[in-house]
């Protein structure tokens, strides 16, 4: 994803296809009070593309998986 285009909000759809992780599972975490951060506008729920990049990067693993 390019620099410019960190600062974008996302949709639980555009998360899925940009990043691959499914709408479903980041439902399932927010609800369960973890996951990246989102903001919310009323109904709408969005992700800012560095808080999905984020939180990959402190659920990386190195080595076997746990």
């Amino acid at each position: 994803m390019q620099k410019e285009n960190k600062s974008k909000l996302l949709s639980r759809q555009e998360v899925e296809e940009v990043y691959g992780i499914s709408k479903r599972y980041l439902e399932k975490v927010s609800v369960q009070g973890g996951g990246p951060t989102v903001i919310r506008f009323g109904r709408l729920v969005r992700y800012r593309a560095k808080d999905i990049e984020l939180w990959i990067e402190a659920n990386a693993h190195k080595g076997a998986e746990q």
